[in-house]
């Protein structure tokens, strides 16, 4: 999918966010080796830690419809600036898609994209449970 696509995309998936008491909203594609898209908006919940992450939910979509190998997550949230992804979700990313590209938009078009290893360096992962 081209840029213009993603971008238009990812502004009209923001617009489903549920940033009830934020008022950040967030939304994702993950994208599978494959191509598959699958996408997200963060919902949050009046008890904060319920409130789970635009890029968690496109995950675990893409988890729960049994896909296991990932290319590229596409994120966009309000402001001018690329935003990256928090650390929660990082690490479910890095549990997940270790080797995803991270590619942060900014409704401007701006862009940054970055290995997922190098927004988490140092990551705690499953190498670590069996040591």
């Amino acid at each position: 999918m081209d840029s213009d696509r993603i971008i238009q995309r990812l502004k009209e998936l923001k617009q489903e966010a549920l940033a009830l008491y934020s008022h950040f909203h967030v939304a994702a594609i993950i994208e599978t080796d494959s191509g598959e898209q699958y996408t997200g908006v963060n919902i949050e919940s009046s008890s904060y830690g319920l409130t789970i992450c635009a890029e968690r939910v496109a995950v675990f979509k893409a988890l729960s419809e049994g896909q296991r190998r990932f290319r590229r997550i596409y994120i966009m949230s309000d402001g001018g600036k690329p935003c990256p992804p928090c650390g929660a979700c990082r690490q479910v990313l890095m549990d997940f898609a270790p080797d995803i590209e991270v590619v942060m938009i900014a409704e401007s078009g701006e862009v940054k994209t970055s290995p997922l290893k190098e927004l988490l360096p140092y990551a705690f992962d499953n190498k670590r449970l069996n040591s």
